[in-house]
Formats: structure tokens, sequence, C-alpha cells
């Protein structure tokens, strides 16, 4: 298993805006969130990482291949920044993740004889509602 690329800051482009919710005044004229952008087929990434990327199915993926994150948790914009840039590493980690092939088992003896009973019983309540013949 191959190690997860580490994401370049260098290759993220980041916006300051306006932060929603508390803050008090500093809300209403400080931009304090972080808008992150970047760029999938523009960065240093290995091509088959690319294209698992663009394919992964994630809202903030858009469909030129642009990954677009908000941090808006902290007061100060550093602060969000570094978030933006931890949930964007968390996102490639995730998605470059290999899935683990599904190992196949078999049921149990209890579980088989469980079902078993189960459609006895249900049988059972079947032939309890046929017409009563004297």
């Amino acid at each position: 298993m191959r190690p997860v690329p580490r994401i370049d800051p260098a290759e993220v482009e980041f916006t300051a805006v306006r932060s929603q919710g508390a803050g008090g005044q500093n809300v209403n004229k400080v931009s304090s969130a972080a808008h992150l952008r970047f760029d999938i087929g523009a960065s240093s990434l290995p091509e088959d990482a690319k294209l698992i990327l663009r394919a992964w199915p994630d809202q903030r993926i858009s469909t030129d291949g642009v990954v677009v994150i908000k941090a808006q948790t902290h007061r100060s914009l550093p602060r969000n920044q570094a978030d933006a840039l931890v949930r964007l590493q968390a996102l490639l980690d995730q998605a470059l993740q290999p899935e683990l092939p599904r190992v196949a088992t078999k049921p149990t003896r209890a579980s088989r004889r469980r079902r078993l009973e189960g459609k006895a019983q249900r049988g059972e309540v079947k032939a309890g509602r046929r017409r009563v013949t004297d």
C-alpha cells in the first residue's frame, strides 16, 4: 500500500470572506472565514490520484475539478485557513484509501436454525388463514 500524498500549501488558493454566526460586532466588519480552492488538474498529485479524486462523489468537488472548502468555525483567519487545509487533506486521505475486499463468511448453525424456525412459524400463521373444513 503506497502512502497518501500530502497537499502542498502553495497549490491552494485562499480567499477571505465574511463569516456567519457568532462574533459580536466583529462579524460585520472582519473577513475571518476562509474559502479554500484546490485545482485537482493543476496540482502535483499523481495522475491516478487525480482521477480518483475527480470521480469521488463529494459536493465540495465541482464538475471542473476544483475542490472548494469553506472554513468558518474559528474567529481568526489563520486558524480557519489551517482548518480548511486539514479538511482538504482528510478528503484526500478518504478518497485515496484503498477499499478492503469483502470476506465472505458462512452463517452460523444457530442463525440457520433461527431462520428455519422463523420460516416454520410463518408457515403456521399462513396455514391458519386457510378455510376450515369440517
